[in-house]
């Protein structure tokens, strides 16, 4: 790694943990973190959690898993770039879907809507239950016991209302400040991630056709220089390189425009950053060109009639089970059971919000099916 910029997160003067520890050796403080993520059983739960596709439609298909580790590469690679510290954003970004439910955002609002009467379900706040709470590794303590600064770029995003009952980790949700450029960085690096590859699945699954994206300045012209370069190479390949090249083009023009903010801006440190206006951005131009790419997906794939189909299967059976849940708790496992009756709904969510898709699927079948046990 090369030398940290100065208003890069530095584990050396980390705000700390919930629960003090003696420091690692052979390793700083983020990659403790990292590593505690990636060993975390809520991490690998993501192998079999949906991206936009269902689990078991297709072995293919991007899933949360790979799309965390996709993410991260793409974090890492214009972090080097600005000299913030690459252990940190990588953490951040194989955390920021630990707390995703089963089916996507399908699962999320399903789950969101039962929980309303009992203080709603934010899946980044749920990120942040898993890795202060839900985890149980350690004799010591609940939860994996990460760093503020992982934490602080694990929760994204956050209601004002459950931001004041977080402490010094929701606060800027109320100060209106801003994360560290690590968690700024991995935010990005989530979009630049998914809208590229829901592409490529989207192109996989014959929900859109590469004739609909031409209608996309992003892909066209992209896709236009394959072609007439490699005539012959077959819509496979021609795709692969297209998307290869459109993530090119979102890395590089996030890596300048972020120089020049933060060049214009000059933080001499992390509380610099906090202060100031987000300081990791897209040009104006390549912007415009990304959120074209994101209504596309959004009215031919994400609402696609065979998606709307699966997705409002999924809301039926994370509902179903909410119901069946909450009106007779001894359904539960004996673990979550006994959770429920601190904290009933809350507890339920909790389990819920872990489950795979297969396994949700499967629940439901013992729950409902007469074959089932």
């Amino acid at each position: 790694m090369d030398a940290l910029a100065p208003y890069a997160a530095d584990p050396r003067r980390s705000r700390g943990r919930i629960h003090p520890e003696t420091a690692p050796e052979g390793r700083n403080e983020f990659q403790r973190d990292r590593d505690r993520i990636v060993h975390s059983g809520a991490f690998r739960r993501l192998e079999y959690k949906t991206q936009v596709f269902v689990n078991h439609e297709g072995d293919l298909f991007r899933t949360r898993l790979t799309h965390s580790i996709e993410v991260a590469q793409i974090a890492r690679t214009v972090a080097r770039r600005l000299r913030l510290h690459e252990d940190l954003t990588e953490a951040i970004s194989l955390a920021h879907d630990l707390g995703h439910t089963p089916f996507g955002h399908a699962g999320q609002d399903a789950l969101n809507r039962c929980m309303q009467p009992h203080g709603g379900f934010e899946h980044n706040l749920q990120s942040l239950r898993v890795v202060d709470e839900l985890e149980e590794r350690y004799i010591a303590h609940d939860g994996l016991n990460l760093c503020f600064e992982t934490r602080e770029g694990v929760l994204k995003h956050c209601s004002p209302v459950n931001a004041a009952k977080l402490g010094e980790v929701g606060r800027r949700f109320i100060e209106h400040t801003r994360p560290s450029l690590e968690a700024q960085l991995a935010n990005l690096a989530d979009e630049i991630a998914y809208v590229n590859h829901d592409v490529d699945d989207g192109i996989r699954s014959g929900l859109v056709s590469v004739e609909q994206l031409l209608a996309v300045e992003l892909f066209a012209r992209h896709h236009r220089e394959v072609v007439a370069g490699w005539p012959g190479a077959g819509e496979r390949r021609q795709v692969y390189e297209t998307v290869r090249r459109m993530i090119n083009e979102l890395v590089l023009d996030l890596s300048r425009r972020s120089e020049v903010l933060i060049a214009e801006a000059a933080p001499g440190s992390i509380d610099d950053v906090r202060a100031a206006p987000p300081l990791i951005a897209f040009s104006d131009e390549v912007g415009a060109r990304a959120a074209q790419l994101k209504r596309f997906l959004f009215d031919n794939l994400y609402r696609h009639y065979r998606v709307l189909r699966m997705t409002s299967k999924a809301a039926r059976i994370v509902t179903a089970l909410f119901d069946a849940f909450a009106a007779d708790p001894r359904l539960l496992p004996d673990e979550h059971r006994r959770k429920a009756e601190r904290n009933r709904h809350r507890a339920i969510a909790d389990y819920i919000a872990g489950m795979t898709d297969r396994y949700a699927i499967k629940e439901h079948r013992r729950l409902f099916a007469v074959d089932e046990a």
